[in-house]
């Protein structure tokens, strides 16, 4: 009887080798089982206050929420702001995963025009 690692003779490979080839196969298998937040995004803009929600991995760019949220809404990603509801500014240069965590999962989507752009 020989022993096998991964289909390998146990006397070809060494311990650390074999240790480090499944624990890549580990972090890949985790990896396709990303954690994800969810986002109840409103548009305030309108009067029903509409709202969708959304489940995203957590190391998705939140700028990729926004342009989806506003795109969904259609509305014009570009001049759209996200806030929470307690009217506080959300910066989107950041992942879905930070935005979660610092501001909750109930968030509002308000265009520009609304909050003072100039256009």
């Amino acid at each position: 009887y020989q022993r096998r690692v991964r289909g390998v003779p146990l006397h070809s490979v060494s311990w650390t080798t074999a240790l480090n080839h499944q624990n890549i196969h580990q972090r890949a298998k985790n990896m396709s089982k990303a954690t994800k937040v969810t986002f109840k995004i409103t548009l305030t803009s309108d009067p029903r206050l509409p709202y969708k929600v959304m489940s995203v991995p957590e190391t998705t760019p939140f700028t990729a929420v926004l342009k989806f949220a506003a795109e969904e809404f259609k509305v014009p990603p570009e001049s759209s702001a996200v806030i929470t509801n307690d009217g506080s500014g959300v910066d989107p240069n950041q992942t879905a995963g930070a935005i979660f965590l610092k501001h909750g999962g109930e968030l509002r989507l308000i265009p520009r025009d609304r909050v003072g752009g100039n256009e």
